[in-house]
């Protein structure tokens, strides 16, 4: 069977078209970053929204799946089906957040989160897609750089596919509840003395240069996986497409396969409007902020990232190319937000009973520092009406020491904007006190 997807390059003036069974994760012409591009014409939108919704009452596993059950916009044919590796990932809720919409000043906000996912974040969905890719590549072992979420997420497909799964991680710079993951999980972990920029140089060299097969974001059937969560949510909204979807940004994985998926669903006419993406950096490793607000054309690396939000503390993302191309096509934006503004609006979504990882934090922390008249020429508005989606890519637990210092007032951050460093509006610390029955009453009113 000749299949209906093919690698092209990213690089229009270049415009390469390669086989998609090649172990390629760049342009061998040109050395850019590759698409997997389809055979969109053969699709019925009308035929393909009925066949997502009736396979949510199948017990099949790859219909239980919350990103095969949109196999058809996935780059494996039939035949392939039997090779998938699934742990069950996507189903997660669309919730709303009523006192996170006040803290914003927005009339309503509803979260996507992806912290339910297998292991806890959103990697899972463009896990199980890449890692099938290597089952059906015939690799033995696979490898990726990680400061956190993806070396669970990988650890855990390719336990279940029963590869050598090898993580690389930065030293000193990753959460233990995600670390603790990884060793759980069986995969190898090595640790790498500098940043996340130096772990992911490495793999990449050891990739191209043994049979390690790489499954960070450079590899396109990473983004084919995480562009269902943007088919899942607009389902969810029986397509009643939002006005604006706000993410964090790290990687900048996820911004580019929303924005992937979002063209695809347009071609196919699955949608007519498109919603704005934006997303949303640390102000200490906020390498795509600072190029759209300055003009430039191209994005300069920030040599030493510095955020506690760990999932994002990446100063040379790979993607930054296909997430320029996704804000542009969605007439996006990318804003930064500094530490005590994360902090703050990670414990106000804990107000919602939405616990999240210090990165998904920054998605509430963003939308209100855009609410009302922009403080600069170079920041967007956000109009208190405006229908939202926020989302949350990690769950609580993957840094849950974050969050007690937070509550315990002692979370050492710099980059402030009190002079006194965090302000700790929500924290809500332990109260001491004797065990004495009439003291506890009187503390507790009762």
């Amino acid at each position: 069977m000749t299949p209906n997807f093919f690698f092209r390059c990213i690089n229009t003036d270049c415009g390469g078209e390669f086989d998609p069974q090649n172990r390629l994760y760049q342009c061998p012409k040109c050395g850019d970053l590759l698409d997997l591009e389809y055979d969109l014409q053969r699709l019925d939108a009308e035929e393909f929204r009925k066949k997502v919704r009736n396979r949510r009452s199948s017990n099949h596993p790859l219909d239980i799946s919350g990103v095969w059950r949109f196999r058809e916009l996935l780059p494996f044919q039939e035949n392939d089906y039997h090779l998938a590796i699934t742990l069950g990932e996507g189903n997660t809720p669309v919730l709303d957040a009523p006192n996170s919409a006040e803290y914003i000043g927005l009339s309503r906000l509803r979260v996507k989160h992806l912290g339910w996912n297998p292991t806890g974040s959103f990697k899972d969905h463009g896990m199980t897609t890449s890692i099938t890719q290597a089952c059906k590549l015939g690799v033995k072992a696979v490898a990726c750089a990680s400061t956190g979420n993806t070396s669970a997420s990988m650890a855990a497909y390719s336990a279940r596919a029963k590869l050598r799964g090898i993580v690389f991680i930065p030293e000193g710079h990753i959460a233990h509840g995600k670390l603790s993951q990884t060793m759980e999980f069986g995969a190898q972990t090595v640790q790498i003395e500098g940043n996340f920029d130096v772990a992911m140089r490495m793999v990449r060299e050891l990739a191209d240069t043994t049979d390690l097969y790489l499954l960070n974001s450079i590899n396109p059937y990473r983004v084919e996986g995480q562009k269902t969560v943007i088919m899942e949510l607009l389902d969810q909204l029986d397509w009643q497409v939002p006005d604006r979807i706000v993410l964090p940004g790290g990687n900048l994985g996820n911004t580019s396969s929303f924005g992937k998926g979002l063209m695809e669903l347009k071609r196919i006419g699955l949608i007519e409007k498109v919603p704005r993406l934006t997303t949303i950096q640390a102000s200490g490793a906020s390498p795509l902020h600072s190029m759209l607000s300055s003009g430039r054309s191209t994005l300069q690396p920030v040599m030493e990232a510095r955020t506690q939000a760990t999932a994002i503390k990446i100063g040379s993302p790979v993607s930054w190319k296909k997430a320029v191309r996704a804000l542009e096509f969605s007439d996006g934006w990318c804003d930064s937000v500094n530490e005590e503004e994360i902090a703050n609006a990670k414990a106000v979504l804990g107000r919602d009973g939405l616990g999240c990882e210090p990165a998904s934090a920054t998605t509430v922390a963003g939308l209100r520092k855009m609410i009302g008249a922009p403080q600069d020429e170079n920041q967007v508005t956000l109009h208190p009406d405006e229908d939202v989606i926020a989302i949350l890519t990690g769950h609580q637990l993957k840094d849950a020491e974050y969050t007690e210092k937070y509550h315990l007032g002692n979370l050492d951050i710099q980059d402030s904007s009190s002079d006194e460093g965090v302000m700790y509006k929500f924290s809500n610390p332990p109260i001491r006190i004797p065990a004495d029955r009439e003291k506890i009453v009187d503390l507790l009113g009762l």
